[in-house]
């Protein structure tokens, strides 16, 4: 009953709160970030489940529906939503010294320490962005969908690493664009869309998520290796 703004704002703020607390375990605990986020996804599901009594919330107005199903002209809203934000995400990587510090400490934090980088504040600025991202993230889903579910982006991170990998961003960080994002992302959708088209059961479309990231990843190692090398 308050509206889509206050929903949004929600969303944002406990997406910030989720990164932040992540970023804090990674920074001051020295906790893994592999462990860290593998545990947080686990952990803020079970929150929101519990949050939710484990069912979904629906009823929503449609001004708030509007921002997952509406349109400007022909073009989707969330379309409009994700161009802008990695327009915006292409400039400051592209374009400020922020940006230039995130490659850095991503391609080798020791070296960014020794440079006089302040490692531990620049990781955690990236956290809280995530955390912010991935409320927005979850407002658009449940304006789509008509429904707040704690399980609706059940399987979306094997996608979105797909995507991220297809798209030339390295795991072992240091390397990657976001145009290169965007179109891993286009690849990944077209792909998948097509083997619903084809009658292709879900579980081969997980299969092939998997080989995907299993071969980009196998790519990228080997690409490396061979760097080193000359």
């Amino acid at each position: 009953g308050y509206g889509w703004f206050a929903a949004a704002i929600a969303a944002i703020v406990v997406g910030l709160a989720c990164g932040w607390l992540q970023g804090l375990a990674i920074t001051r605990l020295k906790v893994p970030p592999f462990v860290v986020t593998l545990g947080g996804m686990s952990a803020f599901r079970g929150a929101a489940l519990l949050f939710a009594a484990g069912g979904p919330i629906s009823g929503f107005q449609p001004s708030f529906t509007w921002w997952g199903q509406g349109k400007v002209g022909p073009v989707p809203v969330p379309v409009i939503i994700f161009l802008l934000a990695a327009l915006i995400a292409h400039i400051v990587l592209r374009y400020t010294r922020y940006g230039r510090q995130v490659y850095a400490v991503g391609g080798n934090p020791e070296a960014a320490r020794l440079s006089g980088l302040n490692v531990n504040r620049i990781i955690m600025s990236v956290y809280i962005i995530m955390g912010f991202f991935a409320g927005l993230g979850s407002f658009v889903l449940a304006a789509r969908l008509n429904s707040a579910e704690a399980v609706a982006g059940t399987g979306y991170e094997l996608t979105v690493i797909a995507s991220v990998v297809i798209g030339g961003t390295s795991l072992f960080g240091g390397a990657g664009t976001i145009f290169g994002t965007v179109i891993g992302t286009i690849l990944i959708g077209v792909l998948l869309n097509g083997l619903v088209l084809m009658n292709v059961s879900s579980y081969i479309q997980q299969i092939v998520i998997g080989v995907i990231i299993v071969l980009a990843v196998a790519f990228d190692t080997f690409a490396k290796s061979r760097r080193r090398k000359v």
